[in-house]
């Protein structure tokens, strides 16, 4: 049990002090219970026994002839000492104060201690002398056979009862330590081996690192409560490690991203520092660098919008949406890009209104929209469907152009994932288009599907109508 200076104690070693903390707590309840219940046992007993010698003592000194009788009449009670080495008698007559007979000297002392005390007659009465000796005594007074009164005092030793108390202390001095130490040995191997797979954990939670998330509990001998936490501590890692990787994901496609636009900006003004350019030529570059800031300011904005959307850092401005109504104004707002692109759009259906903020439920429809013209084939139309399932109202958008494949759906709502990479990032897109959608969704409790198949896609928002979740 040993732990080094500036450490705290680890938990076996703080429970095991506890419990020797408690239990010397109980144990020295327990002993001065004990102490108290053996002494109150012991003046008990002595105190019964007293008084069957005095009521012997008075039978005798009853049938005592005379009081002056009492001074040759040792042999009168030989059945009151018999037995009782520890007992003490002193007569006095009570007219002249005379001590006529004590059978030793403690007997004297035992007159004093009672006149001292004040005692009741016929009461018992304990007292301590000054070397420590305890008595237990009563004293009264009896006629005897002619009628006079004798005075008697009758005391008898304690020490005995001492010495037992004595003993049961010292006993307990004695043991007492041992027992703590036991209480504490077994209470620290008792906490040691069931805290043995927490340790484990803090052994493995020490251990994770950047490099090692993959790491799992080994629920093998653990018992049931323990094999619980430790299924809840993998799937926690499990989740972190997803969580990780999702971030190491985003990070390097970030890094990718804002890479692009600033190497372009950081060539180009290279190599018009290099050379005397004319207005003309410093204006072209320029301008071709107000283009790719944009695409930089772009790309920050909408990285911005989703990070507030996904922790709820921008409050939804609610209020009732008619969809087909936003999604009239969107088409007609890309009209123009519809057209270069030779694609038609149009509007049909219709949906039940919802509680939502309008200019979020425009942008999903308007990035909805504008990759689906950017995808469609030259010629065909896109299709904006409103609806309900029933529980929410929808929103589909269907281009005709190549088919997704299957192993994109799934990524296709990710941060920065194309499908063709090389052609998104050529149109001027930055890649997060629809998971700005997503996040949309998501804020207000709603969902984005995609169907692509035989040369369709559908893309289909949910919005739940009624009231905003609060």
């Amino acid at each position: 049990m040993r732990f080094a200076p500036g450490r705290s104690m680890s938990l076996a070693l703080r429970i095991a002090l506890a419990s020797a903390l408690f239990g010397l707590v109980v144990a020295a309840g327990a002993v001065f219970a004990g102490y108290w219940t053996l002494s109150q046992q012991l003046d008990a007993r002595s105190a019964s026994d007293l008084q069957g010698r005095h009521e012997l003592l008075v039978h005798i000194l009853a049938d005592m002839p005379s009081v002056q009788a009492a001074a040759g009449s040792q042999d009168r009670f030989g059945d009151l000492f018999f037995g009782h080495d520890d007992l003490h008698l002193a007569l006095v007559d009570p007219a002249t104060g005379q001590m006529l007979a004590s059978n030793s000297a403690v007997a004297s002392h035992s007159v004093t201690a009672l006149l001292h005390a004040t005692a009741a007659p016929e009461t018992t009465h304990s007292w301590v002398t000054s070397d420590g000796q305890r008595f237990s005594g009563m004293h009264g007074t009896v006629a005897v056979a002619d009628g006079k009164p004798l005075r008697y005092y009758l005391s008898v030793e304690r020490q005995r009862d001492s010495l037992l108390l004595a003993g049961v202390v010292k006993a307990t001095l004695v043991v007492l330590p041992l027992l703590l130490m036991l209480v504490a040995m077994g209470a620290w191997l008792t906490a040691r081996t069931g805290l043995a797979p927490l340790r484990r954990f803090n052994r493995l939670a020490a251990s994770i690192g950047t490099k090692s998330l993959d790491q799992r509990v080994s629920m093998a001998g653990l018992p049931g409560e323990l094999a619980d936490m430790a299924i809840e501590f993998n799937g926690m890692m499990e989740r972190i490690a997803q969580g990780y990787r999702r971030l190491e994901d985003f990070s390097g496609d970030l890094a990718h991203e804002m890479r692009t636009p600033v190497a372009t900006l950081l060539g180009r003004t290279q190599v018009a520092l290099s050379h005397t350019r004319t207005a003309a030529q410093l204006r072209e570059v320029l301008e071709g660098n107000v283009e790719e800031l944009d695409r930089l300011s772009a790309l920050i904005s909408d990285m911005l919008f989703i990070a507030q959307a996904e922790h709820d850092a921008k409050p939804i401005q609610a209020q009732a949406v008619d969809l087909a109504h936003e999604a009239k104004r969107v088409a007609e707002y890309l009209s123009l890009v519809a057209d270069e692109k030779n694609v038609r759009v149009q509007v049909e259906g219709a949906a039940p209104p919802v509680t939502a903020d309008r200019l979020l439920i425009e942008r999903a429809i308007t990035n909805l929209l504008s990759n689906a013209i950017r995808h469609a084939a030259a010629g065909s139309v896109v299709d904006i469907e409103l609806g309900s399932d029933g529980l929410a109202a929808t929103v589909a958008v269907t281009n005709r152009g190549e088919t997704i494949p299957e192993a994109h759906v799934n990524r296709i709502f990710d941060r920065f994932y194309r499908v063709d990479s090389g052609r998104a990032r050529h149109a001027g897109g930055t890649g997060l288009g629809l998971a700005i959608v997503r996040s949309i969704a998501v804020a207000h409790k709603g969902s984005i599907t995609v169907r692509s198949t035989g040369g369709l896609t559908t893309f289909t928002l949910s919005l739940p109508g009624g009231a905003m979740p609060g």
